[in-house]
């Protein structure tokens, strides 16, 4: 539980295959014009138990031409501020954190996404809470993340409910706060994605008013830094990133049980914890298409007219496509 509870601010530099040193700068173009990936560093950003955990257990690390220089982040707004200042090319986030940074005038730009089960996330109140509908929740103390998927999901709810942002006293908190102000009885409400919704209900019987399911979309993405989409070594180091991520995806979704027993060791709970979050989670690579950009801009409209987001985002500006064609299935 300490580390899945750890606060995660070192950098950690991963070496995947072999040779060659560098930024993926003009050093990286051959005379031909081709690129020389043993020359090329991806700075990538990654969250506790993420994509780099993801790609070693899926053995998709072996055989990387490039180096990958890993940086953790505690959630996807500070991951997304690092792409945007171009301290990292790449990163993983939510559904919400990208409307955020591109209404904030963020250099950043999605290019792969992945459609995560909507059960992954959800509404939580203690067992033996009053609150037995969504109308229940007006004018009670809801815990969750600013700028996070469980910030949509709880304006999505409300929405559909009747109700307004205004009507709930949002307390904004990090997963970590969050879990102890709910076991403490400091909030009513808990807004919150697996795992920590998994160890919530295991460790204080939480029960779940209303899951994603009917309520929002669960799209996560792949975020890349407008820098590091202007370099051609880069791009071409990016494109074998995002093709491996895919794979590890499909991977998880068929490996479920070895897939929880990694994540049970490397977030810190007990297995059948993590296999109850990791069944909530999987995740199929998807083209970023105009499904995906419609779900995204009905979002960041939801938040304007919410007044939680300063001003209209259209979120197709902040779309690159041309990687579809890594997608199991897709083409660009």
């Amino acid at each position: 539980m300490k580390r899945l509870l750890a606060v995660l601010s070192v950098a950690v530099v991963a070496v995947a295959g072999c040779g060659g040193s560098g930024s993926g700068t003009d050093a990286a173009i051959r005379k031909d014009g081709s690129v020389d990936l043993g020359k090329v560093t991806l700075h990538v950003g990654d969250q506790k138990a993420g994509v780099q955990v993801m790609l070693e257990a899926a053995h998709e690390l072996s055989g990387v031409k490039y180096k990958i220089a890993w940086s953790q982040f505690t959630s996807g707004p500070p991951l997304l501020e690092a792409a945007n200042a171009g301290a990292i090319d790449v990163g993983g986030v939510g559904n919400t954190p990208p409307i955020f940074a591109a209404a904030g005038g963020s250099k950043i730009t999605a290019i792969g996404a992945g459609a995560q089960d909507l059960r992954a996330q959800a509404i939580l109140v203690p067992k033996n809470s009053p609150i037995r509908t969504i109308q229940d929740l007006k004018g009670k103390r809801i815990a969750l993340a600013k700028g996070s998927s469980a910030h949509a999901l709880l304006l999505n709810v409300l929405k559909k409910a009747g109700l307004s942002f205004t009507d709930v006293q949002p307390q904004y908190l990090q997963p970590a706060d969050a879990l102890s102000a709910f076991s403490g009885g400091k909030v009513d409400a808990w807004s919150i994605w697996d795992p920590y919704q998994a160890q919530a209900q295991a460790q204080t019987g939480a029960r779940i008013l209303v899951s994603g399911t009917g309520f929002t979309s669960n799209y996560n993405f792949t975020v890349a830094s407008a820098r590091a989409l202007k370099d051609k070594a880069k791009v071409a180091a990016l494109r074998d990133y995002l093709a491996r991520v895919d794979r590890a995806y499909v991977w998880t979704a068929t490996h479920r049980t070895e897939w929880a027993q990694t994540w049970a060791r490397e977030i810190g709970l007990p297995l059948p914890v993590a296999q109850v979050a990791v069944d909530r989670r999987v995740t199929r690579p998807v083209r970023l298409d105009a499904t995906v950009t419609g779900a995204e801009q009905s979002l960041a409209d939801a938040f304007t007219d919410a007044k939680l987001l300063p001003g209209r985002v259209k979120f197709a500006d902040f779309v690159d496509p041309r990687f579809n064609d890594v997608v199991p299935g897709g083409s660009s």
